[in-house]
Protein backbone atom coordinates (compact mmCIF):
# COMPACT_ATOMS: atom_id res chain seq x y z
CA UNK A 1 0.00 0.00 0.00
CA UNK A 2 1.56 3.35 -1.00
CA UNK A 3 2.19 5.83 2.03
CA UNK A 4 1.50 8.49 -0.51
CA UNK A 5 -2.35 9.49 -0.25
CA UNK A 6 -5.33 9.70 -2.76
CA UNK A 7 -5.43 13.16 -3.78
CA UNK A 8 -8.12 12.33 -5.65
CA UNK A 9 -10.82 13.47 -3.29
CA UNK A 10 -9.36 16.67 -2.38
CA UNK A 11 -9.39 17.38 -5.90
CA UNK A 12 -13.18 16.11 -6.28
CA UNK A 13 -13.70 18.84 -3.33
CA UNK A 14 -11.77 21.55 -5.30
CA UNK A 15 -14.45 20.60 -8.27
CA UNK A 16 -17.66 21.49 -6.60
CA UNK A 17 -15.73 24.00 -4.22
CA UNK A 18 -14.78 26.38 -7.19
CA UNK A 19 -18.01 26.41 -8.96
CA UNK A 20 -20.13 27.47 -6.18
CA UNK A 21 -17.48 30.40 -5.22
CA UNK A 22 -17.86 31.18 -9.01
CA UNK A 23 -21.59 31.14 -8.38
CA UNK A 24 -20.87 33.38 -5.28
CA UNK A 25 -19.22 36.02 -7.16
CA UNK A 26 -21.56 35.85 -9.77
CA UNK A 27 -24.36 36.67 -7.39
CA UNK A 28 -23.07 39.30 -5.73
CA UNK A 29 -22.02 41.56 -8.58
CA UNK A 30 -25.19 42.22 -9.66
CA UNK A 31 -26.68 45.69 -11.92
CA UNK A 32 -27.46 48.52 -9.97
CA UNK A 33 -30.94 48.08 -10.83
CA UNK A 34 -31.24 44.64 -9.32
CA UNK A 35 -30.20 46.47 -6.09
CA UNK A 36 -32.73 49.03 -6.21
CA UNK A 37 -35.48 47.02 -7.26
CA UNK A 38 -34.83 44.67 -4.36
CA UNK A 39 -34.97 48.06 -2.53
CA UNK A 40 -37.88 48.37 -2.90
CA UNK A 41 -39.14 45.12 -2.75
CA UNK A 42 -38.19 45.62 0.92
CA UNK A 43 -40.30 48.44 1.55
CA UNK A 44 -43.50 46.40 -0.18
CA UNK A 45 -42.90 43.93 2.37
CA UNK A 46 -43.28 45.68 5.13
CA UNK A 47 -45.91 47.39 3.69
CA UNK A 48 -47.59 44.12 2.76
CA UNK A 49 -47.23 42.61 6.11
CA UNK A 50 -48.48 45.64 7.74
CA UNK A 51 -51.64 46.14 5.88
CA UNK A 52 -52.31 42.23 6.01
CA UNK A 53 -52.65 42.30 9.89
CA UNK A 54 -54.12 46.00 10.12
CA UNK A 55 -56.51 46.43 7.28
CA UNK A 56 -58.91 43.31 7.57
CA UNK A 57 -58.69 43.90 11.15
CA UNK A 58 -59.39 47.84 10.91
CA UNK A 59 -62.64 46.82 8.57
CA UNK A 60 -63.58 43.99 11.57
CA UNK A 61 -63.44 46.71 14.69
CA UNK A 62 -65.91 48.64 12.21
CA UNK A 63 -68.07 46.09 12.62
CA UNK A 64 -68.28 44.08 9.06
CA UNK A 65 -68.39 40.60 9.45
CA UNK A 66 -66.51 37.84 7.45
CA UNK A 67 -68.54 37.52 4.54
CA UNK A 68 -68.19 41.35 3.55
CA UNK A 69 -64.07 41.04 5.00
CA UNK A 70 -63.92 38.60 2.12
CA UNK A 71 -65.48 40.57 -0.77
CA UNK A 72 -63.68 43.86 0.56
CA UNK A 73 -60.08 41.41 0.54
CA UNK A 74 -61.16 40.35 -2.88
CA UNK A 75 -61.57 44.55 -4.00
CA UNK A 76 -58.01 44.77 -4.14
CA UNK A 77 -57.53 41.52 -6.39
CA UNK A 78 -59.97 43.00 -8.89
CA UNK A 79 -58.32 46.14 -9.01
CA UNK A 80 -54.95 44.82 -9.74
CA UNK A 81 -56.28 42.60 -12.76
CA UNK A 82 -58.71 45.66 -13.89
CA UNK A 83 -54.76 47.23 -14.23
CA UNK A 84 -52.71 44.26 -15.15
CA UNK A 85 -52.88 44.44 -18.98
CA UNK A 86 -53.48 48.57 -19.24
CA UNK A 87 -50.55 49.24 -16.67
CA UNK A 88 -48.46 46.89 -18.79
CA UNK A 89 -49.19 48.64 -21.56
CA UNK A 90 -48.40 51.82 -20.17
CA UNK A 91 -45.19 50.43 -19.06
CA UNK A 92 -44.05 50.07 -22.39
CA UNK A 93 -45.22 53.15 -24.10
CA UNK A 94 -43.48 54.74 -20.95
CA UNK A 95 -41.08 52.74 -19.51
CA UNK A 96 -40.91 50.31 -16.49
CA UNK A 97 -39.68 53.57 -14.17
CA UNK A 98 -42.01 56.09 -14.61
CA UNK A 99 -44.44 53.53 -13.75
CA UNK A 100 -43.07 51.96 -10.82
CA UNK A 101 -42.54 55.81 -9.58
CA UNK A 102 -46.25 56.27 -10.34
CA UNK A 103 -46.95 53.36 -8.17
CA UNK A 104 -44.93 54.65 -5.08
CA UNK A 105 -46.93 57.81 -4.99
CA UNK A 106 -50.22 56.57 -5.60
CA UNK A 107 -50.30 53.41 -3.68
CA UNK A 108 -50.00 55.11 -0.34
CA UNK A 109 -52.34 57.80 -1.15
CA UNK A 110 -54.91 54.90 -1.82
CA UNK A 111 -53.97 53.08 1.49
CA UNK A 112 -53.96 56.67 3.56
CA UNK A 113 -57.93 57.18 2.30
CA UNK A 114 -58.35 53.77 2.55
CA UNK A 115 -57.70 54.19 6.96
CA UNK A 116 -59.91 57.06 6.68
CA UNK A 117 -62.87 54.84 5.35
CA UNK A 118 -65.91 53.82 7.42
CA UNK A 119 -68.46 53.29 5.20
CA UNK A 120 -69.18 50.30 2.81
CA UNK A 121 -69.33 52.02 -0.57
CA UNK A 122 -66.20 54.04 0.21
CA UNK A 123 -63.60 50.78 1.57
CA UNK A 124 -65.18 48.82 -1.37
CA UNK A 125 -64.13 51.99 -4.36
CA UNK A 126 -61.04 52.75 -2.45
CA UNK A 127 -59.42 48.71 -1.88
CA UNK A 128 -60.22 48.30 -5.62
CA UNK A 129 -58.21 51.39 -6.56
CA UNK A 130 -55.47 50.09 -4.22
CA UNK A 131 -55.31 47.09 -5.88
CA UNK A 132 -55.33 49.22 -9.12
CA UNK A 133 -52.15 51.49 -8.57
CA UNK A 134 -50.23 48.54 -7.03
CA UNK A 135 -50.49 45.91 -9.87
CA UNK A 136 -47.70 48.61 -11.79
CA UNK A 137 -45.25 46.75 -9.03
CA UNK A 138 -46.29 43.18 -9.56
CA UNK A 139 -46.33 43.40 -13.68
CA UNK A 140 -42.33 45.07 -13.98
CA UNK A 141 -41.01 43.83 -11.07
CA UNK A 142 -40.30 40.22 -11.94
CA UNK A 143 -39.56 41.05 -15.72
CA UNK A 144 -36.82 43.53 -14.76
CA UNK A 145 -35.20 41.33 -12.38
CA UNK A 146 -35.11 38.35 -14.60
CA UNK A 147 -33.27 40.14 -17.56
CA UNK A 148 -31.05 41.93 -15.21
CA UNK A 149 -29.79 38.43 -14.35
CA UNK A 150 -28.00 36.02 -15.53
CA UNK A 151 -29.15 31.99 -15.18
CA UNK A 152 -26.93 31.24 -12.98
CA UNK A 153 -27.78 34.28 -10.75
CA UNK A 154 -31.73 34.18 -11.44
CA UNK A 155 -33.17 31.78 -9.17
CA UNK A 156 -30.67 32.92 -5.87
CA UNK A 157 -31.95 36.41 -7.14
CA UNK A 158 -35.57 35.73 -7.07
CA UNK A 159 -35.21 33.77 -4.24
CA UNK A 160 -33.42 36.82 -2.58
CA UNK A 161 -36.30 38.92 -3.79
CA UNK A 162 -38.84 36.31 -2.28
CA UNK A 163 -37.23 36.42 1.09
CA UNK A 164 -37.04 40.62 1.69
CA UNK A 165 -40.99 40.78 0.17
CA UNK A 166 -41.95 37.55 2.41
CA UNK A 167 -39.06 37.48 5.24
CA UNK A 168 -37.53 40.58 6.06
CA UNK A 169 -41.00 42.49 4.76
CA UNK A 170 -42.51 40.09 7.56
CA UNK A 171 -41.03 41.85 10.45
CA UNK A 172 -43.92 44.87 9.48
CA UNK A 173 -46.05 42.19 11.27
CA UNK A 174 -44.43 43.18 14.18
CA UNK A 175 -45.41 46.93 13.29
CA UNK A 176 -48.38 46.40 12.28
CA UNK A 177 -49.04 44.71 16.25
CA UNK A 178 -46.82 46.72 18.05
CA UNK A 179 -48.73 50.39 16.56
CA UNK A 180 -52.09 49.51 17.40
CA UNK A 181 -51.01 48.66 20.81
CA UNK A 182 -48.85 51.80 21.65
CA UNK A 183 -51.68 53.69 19.98
CA UNK A 184 -54.04 52.58 22.08
CA UNK A 185 -51.54 53.52 25.19
CA UNK A 186 -51.29 56.80 24.04
CA UNK A 187 -54.63 57.71 23.60
CA UNK A 188 -56.44 55.25 26.34
CA UNK A 189 -58.25 52.88 24.22
CA UNK A 190 -58.31 49.27 23.28
CA UNK A 191 -55.31 48.27 20.78
CA UNK A 192 -58.46 46.32 18.54
CA UNK A 193 -59.95 49.88 18.81
CA UNK A 194 -60.82 51.60 14.94
CA UNK A 195 -58.72 54.65 15.93
CA UNK A 196 -55.66 52.39 16.98
CA UNK A 197 -55.71 50.12 13.93
CA UNK A 198 -56.14 53.10 12.17
CA UNK A 199 -52.84 54.36 12.48
CA UNK A 200 -51.17 50.65 11.57
CA UNK A 201 -52.69 51.26 8.05
CA UNK A 202 -51.39 54.85 8.11
CA UNK A 203 -47.77 52.79 8.98
CA UNK A 204 -48.30 50.41 5.88
CA UNK A 205 -48.54 53.54 3.28
CA UNK A 206 -45.45 55.78 4.38
CA UNK A 207 -43.69 52.45 3.77
CA UNK A 208 -44.46 52.30 -0.20
CA UNK A 209 -43.33 55.98 -0.50
CA UNK A 210 -40.17 56.07 1.22
CA UNK A 211 -38.86 52.71 -0.01
CA UNK A 212 -40.11 53.89 -3.31
CA UNK A 213 -37.84 57.27 -3.67
CA UNK A 214 -34.63 55.44 -4.62
CA UNK A 215 -36.68 54.62 -7.79
CA UNK A 216 -35.53 57.41 -9.51
CA UNK A 217 -32.06 56.20 -10.10
CA UNK A 218 -33.35 53.23 -11.59
CA UNK A 219 -31.89 53.17 -15.17
CA UNK A 220 -34.13 51.80 -17.97
CA UNK A 221 -32.22 51.23 -21.30
CA UNK A 222 -34.10 52.44 -24.49
CA UNK A 223 -32.13 49.98 -27.38
CA UNK A 224 -33.25 47.75 -29.02
CA UNK A 225 -34.07 44.41 -26.87
CA UNK A 226 -31.19 41.96 -27.03
CA UNK A 227 -31.71 38.76 -30.08
CA UNK A 228 -33.03 35.82 -28.65
CA UNK A 229 -30.89 32.62 -29.22
CA UNK A 230 -33.33 31.70 -32.38
CA UNK A 231 -32.32 35.47 -34.47
CA UNK A 232 -28.62 34.67 -33.39
CA UNK A 233 -28.75 31.29 -35.49
CA UNK A 234 -30.93 32.55 -37.71
CA UNK A 235 -28.42 35.40 -38.40
CA UNK A 236 -25.58 32.95 -39.06
CA UNK A 237 -27.47 30.87 -41.55
CA UNK A 238 -28.76 28.22 -39.03
CA UNK A 239 -32.89 27.06 -38.64
CA UNK A 240 -33.31 27.16 -35.71
CA UNK A 241 -34.87 24.15 -34.50
CA UNK A 242 -39.13 24.46 -33.21
CA UNK A 243 -39.39 25.72 -29.97
CA UNK A 244 -42.72 25.85 -27.96
CA UNK A 245 -41.80 29.88 -27.36
CA UNK A 246 -42.93 30.38 -31.05
CA UNK A 247 -46.13 29.58 -29.81
CA UNK A 248 -47.09 31.27 -26.76
CA UNK A 249 -50.51 30.78 -26.30
CA UNK A 250 -50.94 27.61 -25.97
CA UNK A 251 -47.97 27.66 -23.47
CA UNK A 252 -49.55 30.78 -21.37
CA UNK A 253 -52.37 28.68 -20.91
CA UNK A 254 -50.40 26.01 -19.28
CA UNK A 255 -48.46 28.10 -17.36
CA UNK A 256 -51.57 29.66 -16.42
CA UNK A 257 -54.08 27.51 -15.16
CA UNK A 258 -52.26 25.85 -12.74
CA UNK A 259 -51.22 29.10 -11.32
CA UNK A 260 -54.78 30.53 -11.15
CA UNK A 261 -55.97 27.41 -9.24
CA UNK A 262 -53.01 27.81 -6.55
CA UNK A 263 -53.67 31.54 -5.83
CA UNK A 264 -57.36 30.62 -5.39
CA UNK A 265 -56.41 27.72 -2.56
CA UNK A 266 -53.95 30.29 -1.54
CA UNK A 267 -56.81 33.59 -1.38
CA UNK A 268 -58.88 31.41 0.57
CA UNK A 269 -56.60 30.57 3.07
CA UNK A 270 -53.78 33.67 2.67
CA UNK A 271 -55.69 36.94 3.05
CA UNK A 272 -58.33 36.04 5.60
CA UNK A 273 -55.94 33.94 8.08
CA UNK A 274 -55.31 36.66 10.26
CA UNK A 275 -59.05 37.40 10.94
CA UNK A 276 -59.47 33.51 11.40
CA UNK A 277 -56.91 33.82 14.55
CA UNK A 278 -58.72 36.80 15.61
CA UNK A 279 -62.12 35.07 15.39
CA UNK A 280 -60.93 31.66 16.15
CA UNK A 281 -58.30 32.23 19.38
CA UNK A 282 -59.75 35.83 20.40
CA UNK A 283 -56.19 36.97 19.75
CA UNK A 284 -55.01 41.05 20.46
CA UNK A 285 -52.69 43.17 17.46
CA UNK A 286 -49.43 42.53 19.15
CA UNK A 287 -49.57 38.69 19.64
CA UNK A 288 -50.96 38.39 16.24
CA UNK A 289 -48.19 40.10 14.85
CA UNK A 290 -45.35 38.83 16.54
CA UNK A 291 -47.32 34.97 15.57
CA UNK A 292 -47.23 36.13 11.82
CA UNK A 293 -43.41 37.74 11.71
CA UNK A 294 -42.07 34.96 13.06
CA UNK A 295 -43.65 32.71 10.25
CA UNK A 296 -42.66 35.38 7.58
CA UNK A 297 -39.50 35.63 8.74
CA UNK A 298 -38.74 31.84 8.93
CA UNK A 299 -40.45 31.46 5.91
CA UNK A 300 -38.11 34.12 3.93
CA UNK A 301 -34.89 32.66 5.47
CA UNK A 302 -35.67 28.93 3.96
CA UNK A 303 -37.11 30.86 0.66
CA UNK A 304 -32.80 31.40 0.38
CA UNK A 305 -32.00 28.11 0.54
CA UNK A 306 -34.05 27.30 -2.75
CA UNK A 307 -31.20 27.48 -5.36
CA UNK A 308 -29.54 24.73 -2.95
CA UNK A 309 -32.85 22.10 -4.07
CA UNK A 310 -32.80 23.15 -7.05
CA UNK A 311 -29.08 21.63 -7.59
CA UNK A 312 -30.86 18.34 -6.64
CA UNK A 313 -33.91 18.61 -8.44
CA UNK A 314 -35.72 20.01 -11.30
CA UNK A 315 -37.93 23.37 -10.76
CA UNK A 316 -41.03 21.32 -11.92
CA UNK A 317 -40.34 18.40 -9.21
CA UNK A 318 -39.79 20.74 -6.39
CA UNK A 319 -42.78 22.91 -7.29
CA UNK A 320 -45.12 20.45 -7.32
CA UNK A 321 -43.70 18.14 -4.57
CA UNK A 322 -44.37 21.42 -2.41
CA UNK A 323 -47.89 22.22 -3.82
CA UNK A 324 -49.18 19.13 -2.73
CA UNK A 325 -47.35 18.57 1.12
CA UNK A 326 -49.23 22.24 1.39
CA UNK A 327 -52.56 20.77 0.94
CA UNK A 328 -52.48 18.71 4.12
CA UNK A 329 -51.00 21.37 6.33
CA UNK A 330 -53.97 24.06 5.26
CA UNK A 331 -56.54 21.43 6.76
CA UNK A 332 -54.43 21.02 10.08
CA UNK A 333 -54.55 25.16 10.41
CA UNK A 334 -58.14 24.46 9.95
CA UNK A 335 -58.64 22.08 12.23
CA UNK A 336 -56.39 22.48 14.69
CA UNK A 337 -58.35 22.35 18.32
CA UNK A 338 -55.68 24.60 20.16
CA UNK A 339 -53.37 27.94 19.18
CA UNK A 340 -49.96 25.87 19.44
CA UNK A 341 -50.75 23.51 16.92
CA UNK A 342 -52.53 26.26 14.40
CA UNK A 343 -49.56 28.09 14.67
CA UNK A 344 -47.28 25.13 14.01
CA UNK A 345 -49.06 24.50 10.83
CA UNK A 346 -48.87 28.13 9.89
CA UNK A 347 -45.22 28.13 10.26
CA UNK A 348 -44.80 24.59 8.15
CA UNK A 349 -47.32 26.18 5.65
CA UNK A 350 -45.09 29.44 5.54
CA UNK A 351 -42.22 27.62 4.97
CA UNK A 352 -43.46 25.44 1.97
CA UNK A 353 -45.17 28.62 0.54
CA UNK A 354 -42.07 31.34 0.27
CA UNK A 355 -40.45 27.94 -1.37
CA UNK A 356 -42.50 27.63 -4.10
CA UNK A 357 -42.19 31.67 -4.97
CA UNK A 358 -38.85 31.86 -6.72
CA UNK A 359 -38.72 28.36 -8.29
CA UNK A 360 -41.80 28.64 -10.11
CA UNK A 361 -41.32 32.27 -10.71
CA UNK A 362 -37.95 31.33 -12.61
CA UNK A 363 -39.40 28.12 -14.17
CA UNK A 364 -42.25 30.57 -15.63
CA UNK A 365 -39.98 33.12 -16.92
CA UNK A 366 -37.78 30.64 -18.86
CA UNK A 367 -40.38 29.07 -20.61
CA UNK A 368 -40.98 31.97 -22.89
CA UNK A 369 -38.67 33.96 -24.96
CA UNK A 370 -37.28 37.60 -23.29
CA UNK A 371 -39.83 39.94 -25.43
CA UNK A 372 -42.86 37.54 -23.74
CA UNK A 373 -41.73 38.01 -20.03
CA UNK A 374 -43.33 40.87 -19.51
CA UNK A 375 -46.55 40.00 -21.12
CA UNK A 376 -46.61 36.50 -19.27
CA UNK A 377 -46.26 39.14 -15.60
CA UNK A 378 -49.59 40.89 -16.85
CA UNK A 379 -51.06 37.81 -17.26
CA UNK A 380 -49.70 36.48 -14.01
CA UNK A 381 -51.05 39.46 -12.32
CA UNK A 382 -54.61 38.92 -13.71
CA UNK A 383 -54.67 35.24 -12.47
CA UNK A 384 -53.12 36.29 -9.39
CA UNK A 385 -56.02 38.78 -9.38
CA UNK A 386 -58.63 36.24 -9.81
CA UNK A 387 -57.37 34.04 -7.64
CA UNK A 388 -57.31 36.37 -4.85
CA UNK A 389 -60.90 38.06 -5.40
CA UNK A 390 -62.39 34.80 -6.27
CA UNK A 391 -60.92 32.51 -3.15
CA UNK A 392 -61.51 35.47 -0.38
CA UNK A 393 -64.88 36.12 -1.36
CA UNK A 394 -65.53 32.21 -1.30
CA UNK A 395 -63.68 31.94 1.73
CA UNK A 396 -66.09 34.56 3.54
CA UNK A 397 -68.81 32.69 2.94
CA UNK A 398 -68.07 29.28 4.22
CA UNK A 399 -66.42 31.00 7.07
CA UNK A 400 -70.00 32.76 7.47
CA UNK A 401 -72.32 30.19 6.35
CA UNK A 402 -70.82 26.89 6.91
CA UNK A 403 -67.80 26.88 9.65
CA UNK A 404 -64.71 28.80 9.84
CA UNK A 405 -62.54 25.55 8.80
CA UNK A 406 -64.53 24.78 5.73
CA UNK A 407 -62.01 27.85 3.61
CA UNK A 408 -59.41 25.99 4.86
CA UNK A 409 -60.56 22.88 3.28
CA UNK A 410 -61.18 24.53 -0.40
CA UNK A 411 -57.85 25.68 -0.23
CA UNK A 412 -56.12 22.44 0.40
CA UNK A 413 -58.57 20.92 -2.33
CA UNK A 414 -56.97 23.95 -4.98
CA UNK A 415 -53.32 22.95 -3.72
CA UNK A 416 -53.78 19.19 -4.87
CA UNK A 417 -55.46 20.18 -8.27
CA UNK A 418 -53.04 22.81 -9.21
CA UNK A 419 -49.53 20.58 -9.02
CA UNK A 420 -51.68 17.76 -10.89
CA UNK A 421 -52.35 20.18 -13.46
CA UNK A 422 -48.31 21.27 -13.63
CA UNK A 423 -47.20 17.79 -14.12
CA UNK A 424 -50.07 17.25 -16.53
CA UNK A 425 -48.75 19.64 -18.86
CA UNK A 426 -45.03 20.01 -18.34
CA UNK A 427 -44.06 16.18 -16.59
CA UNK A 428 -43.42 13.96 -19.61
CA UNK A 429 -40.70 16.52 -20.10
CA UNK A 430 -39.74 16.52 -16.94
CA UNK A 431 -39.08 12.64 -16.85
CA UNK A 432 -36.37 13.25 -19.69
CA UNK A 433 -33.20 11.25 -18.62
CA UNK A 434 -30.82 13.62 -16.33
CA UNK A 435 -28.63 14.05 -18.57
CA UNK A 436 -30.93 15.54 -21.37
CA UNK A 437 -33.42 17.23 -18.82
CA UNK A 438 -33.76 20.71 -18.76
CA UNK A 439 -33.25 21.45 -15.55
CA UNK A 440 -32.26 25.23 -15.76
Amino acid sequence: MSSVSDPSPQSSADEQVQPMLKGLKEFWHLPRNVYLLLFFTLGKGFQLSIAALTLNYYVHSIGYLPDFIGIFSAMSAIGAMIGAVPVGMLADRWGRKPVLLLTAILSPLSLAALALATSAPWLIIMNLLQGLVSTAYWVTNLPLLTESTTEKQRVGVLALNSFLLLGVGSLGNLLGGFIPEFVGGLLHVSAASTLALRYGVFAAASFTFIFGLPLWLLHESRGAPAPEPDELLAAEGVAPAPSRKSRPVGLFLKLLIPDLVFTMGEGAVVALIQVYFVLRFNLLPGPLGIIFTISGLAGGIFSLTAPLFVRRWSKLRLVTTVQYLSAPLMVLIGFAPTLPLAITGEYARSFMRTLIEPVYAAFAMEQVSNRQRATLAGLYSVTWSIGFSVGPAIAGWLQTSISLSASFVYGAFCLLLAPTFLLLFFGRKDTAPHGVRDVR
